[in-house]
């Protein structure tokens, strides 16, 4: 803004119209509706600031209002010449003012800049505005200029220019980094008014190739960045510590010139290493507390509403450990011309004098120029009785007819200031201003003020009479004061009714009536007494009071001049005060206050604590319902309710339960109003309007609730506009272009009257615009159409009755509807971690893009095929969804060495915005999948042969296959493991030299680079050996066997009857014992007669043991059925590999497992069981 442009002829400003007059001049009536009736000259009510920067994209409004009797008449001047609104097709002047509304779309805005200047006219004289400087708002774009890079050593001071352009209002500056993130200030790094970036010492965190100085631009709301600055900050030969010194200000003193009135900013910023600290004193004077802060850690004081006081030196100073540094920065206040008087409104009658001052301040000292209806003084029409001495112009024996607008300007070289006021002559009969029949209330022997107030040209001459025929003189008890006041020093009842005003001049008379009332004064009847109560009862102050009927008194209690304890067991009634289960902390005096509205009396009593003494069994009941229910105090919103208790049966009543019952709305259901205290006997009730109301009293003690008491009679309240607004107003849009405002209607009582509405209103926040409004009915919510999308509204909800409106709602913050998103992530990267999993970059979109509340993003991705396929094999698109503004994201259970791509869509509570461009990834490659079968085919007596598939996914290139197989033996025990490697294209293998009627298990895998993947497990059997000896020799044919066979029997029929002998003898057989000890599996039951298997165990000495013997046949489930076995004994001996026992029998047939004593098959540690030299004959 030009400080130094002043006002001239055409051009002006008003600020505040005031009156000033002499003693014989007239009052500027305040009431309006005496203006309205009233020639006035015209006087500007709003105008637009001075300066006047306008956004490029909005219409021009220069605002320019006034009132006058007539109402004026409205011109422009635009640089100092008329400005012809007419013949402007883009100007338009609103009806009825002078407000202009430019149309700038389409046209070149710097064609509308300049200074304009409104002109009011009546017959009366001519009234101007402001001077409006309207300027274009500027961002300019930011010269180009190539930064080079920056290499410092660790430890001395920088700066980084920020040097923005200059726009219009000049920019806000702030430093941020690549990812919009401000950089960290403190005191080593901060920011200077200017905008540079201040290193006081640099570290290597200081290094980073994106220092960017952003300007934003407040009224086109742009932000530009400066190209970004490289900072390296080296460490192989860092600064030393070193003592304070001033970057800015340079040099011992400087100097800095404020305004009066604004806001001092004093700065100083030091390098140094320690980093200095930074503290500041006035020369001479105290820093002003009141109006002083800090900020940039301390580097910029700021001082408010300067004033003369605050010139003076400033001392900044520097301090780390090394030493202090010092710089005085030198301040002068000036002034741009301020007001001590401002010229005010006159209003003379004809042949009256009246003066007009303007008195102004500033430094240097204004010059003060007078004007008449916007012309010079001295190029005005010459008018005898006006006198110019300065600041002051004298007005003599005015005329009808002489009326004007006066401005006074005064202006130096910082601005200027510039007031209208108008000399209004009239002629007019008095009025009265002072309400029609006002009551005023006093007290009796206490003075009584009753009011006049008058207006007229000349003044009126004010006379009172009482009751319309006494007339009152000045004198005792009468005072008339010169404004028209009548004062009764000391007012007595005989002093209250009726006083009539008049006023009077030559042009009229004017009369007008007040009431006063003189009150009885309130006094204390019965006072509270002396009480001697015993520790554990209760103990009741009574303080019934006599007061004027019409005043309603409250009570306040105290002890010992204090509040009283904030204890539940003090209960204060309307006319007493009880003690509950009395303590000896509660002995002291305790006063009652009775006040009113215009007076108050109070009044004391001791209480003291004894000892209880002992009381005989007492019967407790139901208290009796209260009686004689009475209404008084009758008002709108309130009525006083008073009882006499019921009989309270031993028991002390705690309350009392009011309620009522509507007689208009709901008939025969009473709800519960309120309680009062077990020792009121009367309470104020707070009603609601347009009810019929009918109360009744339940009295609680301890045993209960009594019965209800007959209804007091009807009370009916008159219908008013409602007290409360609708509850929970909420604002959503619930598609694109709307608004839909909810709220919580009122119910019951709080319509307050018929004809219950609701205006609603709403307006879009943060835009210059007026409230829309619409009035429903029987709704709880409106909807707003043709919304912008996602938009902050602010919206209000009003209940209106037929009785008026509710209070001034609250403003309450909605949004309209969301639409789809409109762009789509860019930027998209993709992290393969590996073959699993891959984490997904992106760059998040904008807000505005969004049009709505960002729910979060959606990744899209899909397997399109492995890397080792030639075709497509695309399967289903999988959706992951990240909440919230991310910007990444992780893809867990991807398939390994596979093909994919992959998109983003951004998500707001409308659905999703349009897809990111496809970005396509490979996995790399995992361990494989099982084989898809294993097969054991052509088994052998010594062979099997396997077939295998490969696995259904690879997940990389195949490099083979690993077989590993172990026998498995009758007791399920497991041999040893061979493991063969196979190539990735064979795919089946015949195994040789296995062991005849053998189980085997089989574990394959297949395997890339990655390694081997799950295993696929098979087991199978070789086939059985039924080959017969070729030389079939029957030995049971041969004489030595038959002989040899006979003698073992013997031997056995011997050995048995010897056992016999020795059992019963009570002896042990050795043989006995030892079968004792190592029972012969022959004689348990053989678990593999089922066929199956335990849990397999691994022993390689048992594997020949279970081999099967030459000549036996072994069913495919590996178990030998002696049953089944046709070969003669014969053929074991000549033929078998069988071994056998000295007594004939077989070692380890029919054992489970071998016995370590019997490795080699030839001798045995025991003799032989009984039982097992039977079976050897089977």
């Amino acid at each position: 803004m030009d400080r130094n442009r002043k006002w001239v002829p055409g051009f002006g400003a008003v600020l505040l119209i005031f009156l000033s007059h002499t003693t014989s001049a007239l009052e500027v009536p305040l009431d309006p509706k005496v203006l309205e009736g009233l020639p006035q000259p015209p006087t500007i009510t709003l105008q637009s600031p001075k300066d006047y920067i306008f956004d490029p994209r909005e219409n021009i409004v220069i605002h320019c209002e006034a009132k006058g009797k007539p109402h004026p008449s409205f011109s422009w001047t635009r640089n100092g010449t008329h400005f012809d609104v007419e013949k402007d097709s883009k100007v338009l002047m609103k009806p009825g003012s002078g407000t202009l509304v430019i149309d700038i779309s389409g046209e070149k805005a710097e064609a509308y800049e300049g200074t304009y200047q409104c002109t009011a006219h009546n017959e009366h004289g001519t009234a101007v505005s402001n001077s409006i400087f309207i300027r274009q708002s500027r961002s300019p774009l930011w010269s180009k200029e190539r930064n080079e890079a920056i290499v410092v050593q660790m430890g001395v001071s920088l700066v980084l220019q920020c040097r923005p352009p200059a726009g219009l209002p000049p920019p806000v500056i702030f430093w941020m980094d690549n990812n919009f993130q401000r950089l960290p200030l403190d005191k080593r790094v901060s920011q200077a008014l200017n905008g540079d970036l201040y290193f006081s010492n640099v570290l290597p965190e200081d290094t980073r190739n994106d220092y960017i100085c952003y300007a934003r631009f407040p009224h086109t709301q742009t932000i530009q960045q400066k190209q970004p600055i490289s900072v390296t900050v080296l460490d192989n030969s860092p600064d030393g510590e070193r003592r304070p010194g001033f970057m800015t200000p340079l040099g011992i003193t400087s100097t800095k010139m404020v305004l009066r009135g604004e806001t001092l900013e004093l700065e100083c910023i030091a390098d140094g290493l320690p980093t200095p600290e930074i503290s500041w004193q006035k020369d001479g004077g105290e820093l002003p507390s009141s109006r002083m802060s800090f900020y940039n850690f301390k580097k910029t004081l700021k001082v408010s509403d300067v004033n003369e006081a605050d010139a003076g030196d400033y001392r900044c100073t520097a301090t780390n450990k090394l030493g202090t540094a010092q710089h005085i920065i030198k301040v002068s206040v000036k002034a741009a011309p301020f007001w001590v008087s401002a010229p005010r409104n006159l209003i003379l009658a004809p042949n009256e004098t009246g003066i007009l001052t303007c008195r102004v301040n500033g430094e240097p000292k204004p010059k003060i120029s007078w004007f008449v209806n916007g012309v010079p003084i001295e190029n005005a029409p010459e008018d005898h009785s006006r006198k110019v001495d300065g600041d002051t112009v004298i007005l003599s024996y005015v005329q009808t007819g002489s009326s004007a607008v006066y401005q006074c300007n005064a202006s130096n070289e910082f601005g200027y200031l510039l007031a209208n006021a108008f000399v209004n002559v009239l002629a007019e009969a008095p009025r009265v201003l002072t309400p029609p029949n006002r009551v005023y209330q006093v007290i009796a022997n206490n003075p009584a003020l009753l009011h006049c107030a008058s207006f007229g040209s000349p003044i009126p001459t004010i006379t009172w009479f009482k009751d319309s025929q006494t007339s009152v003189k000045n004198g005792d008890p009468y005072v008339i004061h010169e404004n028209g006041t009548l004062e009764i020093h000391v007012a007595q009842p005989l002093h209250s009714g009726k006083y009539t005003c008049i006023a009077s001049n030559n042009l009229g008379i004017k009369e007008n009536h007040v009431y006063l009332e003189v009150k009885e004064p309130t006094r204390i009847l019965k006072q509270p007494e002396y009480k001697d109560v015993h520790r554990g009862m209760s103990a009741v102050f009574e303080c019934k009071v006599k007061h004027d009927p019409s005043l309603i008194p409250t009570v306040i209690w105290l002890k010992d001049n204090g509040e009283l304890p904030d204890d539940e067991r003090f209960d204060v009634d309307v006319d007493s005060l009880t003690i509950r289960d009395v303590t000896d902390e509660d002995e002291g005096t305790y006063t009652c206050i009775q006040n009113t509205t215009l007076d108050q009396d109070s009044a004391s009593a001791m209480l003291t604590v004894v000892e209880p003494t002992p009381t005989p069994a007492i019967v407790y009941g139901n208290p009796d319902p209260p009686t004689d229910l009475e209404l008084t105090d009758q008002t709108e919103r309130s009525v006083q309710l008073t009882w006499t208790p019921g009989d309270e049966h031993n028991s002390p009543t705690q309350k009392f339960l009011i309620q009522y019952e509507d007689l208009l709305h709901q008939p025969g259901v009473w709800v519960n109003l309120t309680d009062a205290p077990g020792t009121s006997t009367t309470v104020q009730l707070k009603l609601s309007p347009y009810v019929y109301y009918s109360f009744r009293v339940l009295a609680l003690n301890g045993v209960g609730y009594s019965q209800p008491s007959q209804p007091s009679s009807q009370y009916r309240t008159n219908p008013s506009a409602p007290d409360e607004n609708p509850s929970d107003v909420q604002g959503v849009g619930t598609k694109p272009g709307n608004l839909v405002i909810s709220w919580t209607p009122l119910t019951g009582f709080l319509a307050n009257g018929p004809g219950l509405e609701y205006k609603v209103q709403w307006r879009q926040k943060d835009v210059d615009e007026d409230w829309s409004s619409e009035t429903v009915a029987n709704v709880s919510q409106f909807v707003v159409s043709g919304t912008p999308t996602y938009v902050p509204y602010e919206i209000k909800v009003q209940a209106l009755n037929d009785y008026g409106s509710g209070p001034e709602p609250e403003v309450v913050i909605g949004y309209s509807g969301e639409d789809l998103p409109l762009s789509a992530p860019d930027s998209v990267q993709v992290m393969v971690h590996n073959s699993t999993l891959a984490e997904v970059h992106w760059e998040p979109v904008s807000f505005q893009s969004v049009r709505g509340k960002l729910q979060g993003y959606k990744v899209y991705f899909r397997r399109i095929r492995g890397l080792h396929e030639t075709e497509d094999t695309e399967q289903q698109e999988q959706v992951l969804t990240f909440s919230g503004n991310r910007s990444e994201g992780r893809l867990p259970g991807l398939q390994p060495y596979s093909l994919y791509n992959l998109t983003i869509r951004v998500l707001n509570i409308k659905g999703e915005g349009p897809p990111s461009p496809s970005k396509t990834f490979e996995t790399p490659e995992g361990v494989p999948g099982p084989p898809s079968f294993l097969n054991v085919v052509n088994p052998g007596l010594d062979s099997l042969t396997l077939e295998w598939g490969p696995p259904m996914n690879n997940n990389g290139r195949l490099t083979g296959y690993t077989l590993k197989y172990q026998p498995v033996n009758n007791t399920n025990e497991l041999g040893p493991v061979k493991v063969i490697n196979f190539l990735a294209n064979e795919t089946t293998i015949t195994l040789g030299n296995l062991n005849s009627s053998m189980l085997y298990k089989f574990y394959m895998s297949a395997k890339t680079i990655k390694g081997s993947g799950p295993i696929i497990t098979e087991e199978a059997f070789t086939a059985m050996d039924t080959t017969v000896p070729s030389r079939q020799v029957d030995i049971a044919t041969q004489g030595w066997f038959i002989g040899l066979m006979c003698a073992i029997a013997l031997l056995i029929l011997v050995l048995l009857i010897v056992c016999f002998i020795k059992r019963n003898k009570g002896g042990k057989y050795p043989v006995k014992e030892k079968e004792d000890a190592h029972q012969d599996p022959e004689i348990q039951p053989m678990k593999e007669d089922d066929g199956t298997f335990g849990e397999y165990r691994s022993m390689e000495s048992d594997t020949e043991d279970h081999k099967p013997l030459k000549g036996s046949r072994t069913p495919s489930n590996g178990t030998v059925r002696r049953d089944e076995s046709d070969d003669s004994l014969v053929d074991y001996g000549e033929g078998g590999d069988g071994q056998f026992n000295e007594d004939g029998s077989f070692i380890g047939q029919y054992s489970g497992k071998k016995e370590k004593d019997t490795h080699e098959g030839n001798e045995s540690s025991e003799a032989p069981s009984p039982v097992n030299a039977m079976n050897s004959f089977v």
